[in-house]
């Protein structure tokens, strides 16, 4: 069984908890919150940890490494956990910077450890449905895309947790909120050319360091033209996630609040018969966040770790969302 532990005892730090231990062997948890630590181990039964190295010095057995932490210390986190001898699965995003995420792929190649990113919507069953549609060229030539991101990110969520809002640890809204949907649009039509794009804080000024909105337009390699709509001021609320795709055969939108309904199709010869994601998003109370498929996430990390299944989203494809989110930032200059 894998052994694994987790580095950050925070709301996405419970989830990958809840998946470690039901298809591996969850064995520390580690968080600098002593409380939070402890809380989450006494859940599981398992060690708690303050300090990071003290737990991997304790635990020559750990085959995986859950980095959960604020975004500005996934690098390090993840690193560290590297030249210890850990294979690491890395929440998004997997840096904040390009060189970042170099730093983590040059590090796991030199200890010949595995690198995984969370990109959980890719399992998502629209997302696959049409990744098929695609790749059998039931769509024909990709003429446009159209992506919408229009969450609600208020006040008290930026008061919850000090890192966010901070630009060196939070790094803004196509890190923390979108990049899920930033991914998926290369994961489905492939990199991004040129990009022309704009931004405006309207509704954060007081507790972000960074915009809340952000328009863009973009040329894709194949030549396919493409338009995206971030924002985190939808009143009260999420509103939608959304992904159109036009081709030459066919039209569809992945859609929901998180990419988790087929909403629209019409396609040359075919109809589509897809279910909606079951579980829903991830739920912290106050705020909802992406689609909850990190059951799938282990079961994959866990699979490819015993040799028994390929990868499903590697440190690469983690380095081409920052590089794509960069892109958007130096247009927006």
């Amino acid at each position: 069984m894998t052994n694994i532990a987790v580095v950050g005892a925070g709301n996405i730090g419970k989830r990958h908890a809840k998946w470690a231990a039901k298809y591996g062997n969850l064995i520390a948890v580690c968080d600098i919150i002593k409380t939070k630590a402890d809380s989450l181990a006494a859940q599981y039964k398992c060690k708690a940890y303050y300090d990071m190295i003290l737990m991997l010095n304790n635990h020559a057995n750990i085959d995986l490494v859950a980095i959960c932490t604020p975004n500005g210390l996934h690098v390090a986190h993840t690193i560290t956990a590297l030249e210890f001898g850990n294979n690491v699965l890395c929440e998004k995003p997997m840096a904040l910077t390009r060189s970042g995420c170099e730093d983590m792929i040059n590090t796991a190649e030199k200890y010949n450890k595995r690198l995984f990113i969370v990109k959980q919507n890719r399992f998502n069953p629209p997302v696959q449905t049409v990744k098929e549609l695609i790749s059998k060229g039931k769509l024909g030539k990709i003429l446009n895309v159209h992506l919408t991101c229009a969450w609600n990110r208020n006040d008290a969520y930026y008061a919850e947790s000090p890192w966010r809002g901070n630009i060196n640890t939070d790094g803004g809204i196509l890190y923390t909120q979108f990049s899920h949907f930033i991914d998926l649009m290369y994961y489905l039509i492939g990199d991004i050319d040129k990009v022309q794009a704009m931004a405006n804080n309207f509704m954060h000024k007081e507790t972000t360091e960074f915009p809340d909105t952000i328009v863009t337009a973009f040329q894709f390699v194949n030549g396919a033209l493409g338009t995206a709509y971030f924002t985190t001021n939808a009143y009260n609320g999420n509103m939608e996630g959304s992904l159109t795709i036009f081709g030459e055969k066919g039209t569809v939108k992945i859609g929901g609040k998180y990419l988790n309904k087929l909403d629209y199709q019409s396609i040359e010869g075919d109809i589509l018969y897809v279910p909606d994601v079951i579980e829903g998003c991830n739920n912290y109370g106050s705020y909802t966040g992406s689609s909850s498929r990190h059951d799938l996430v282990y079961q994959n990390v866990i699979a490819v770790l015993e040799n028994k299944d390929k990868i499903m989203t590697t440190a690469l494809d983690g380095l081409k969302t920052i590089q794509i989110i960069k892109k958007i930032e130096e247009a927006c200059k």
